[in-house]
């Protein structure tokens, strides 16, 4: 039967938390780890026969304060499915449209230059 360990873990940064992704990987039984909660500070381990209460030690020892939080069956539990109904096509009451301003032409005028050096 697969059981789902979560363990809270003080973890200061990327490599403490590769040590304990590591060590939990290491202990017998484990088939999978991550990290959830809030701050990523919990690790959850789904696994075969794991001993909780030795991966538990194994952390506190090699990374720092643990705790165990919980310890469980790993059954999938179906989520309840919310439909997103498609945004109306006028879904907003204000419509902005850019302020159209005209475009005015000026004449080219061109002198006749005979000379192409105006210093002499």
């Amino acid at each position: 039967m697969k059981q789902k360990v979560v363990i809270k873990v003080a973890m200061n940064g990327n490599k403490s938390r590769s040590k304990v992704l590591k060590i939990a990987v290491g202990a017998p039984g484990v088939q999978s780890a991550g990290f959830t909660g809030k701050e990523l500070d919990q690790l959850e381990v789904v696994g075969e026969g794991i001993d909780a209460a030795v991966l538990t030690s194994l952390l506190r020892k090699n990374v720092g304060p643990s705790d165990l939080v919980s310890v469980g069956s790993a059954e999938k539990k179906e989520e309840k499915k919310i439909e997103i109904l498609p945004a109306a096509s006028n879904s907003y009451p204000y419509q902005f449209s850019a302020p159209y301003y005209p475009i005015q032409h000026y004449p080219v005028v061109y002198t006749n230059q005979t000379d192409p050096c105006s210093i002499m």
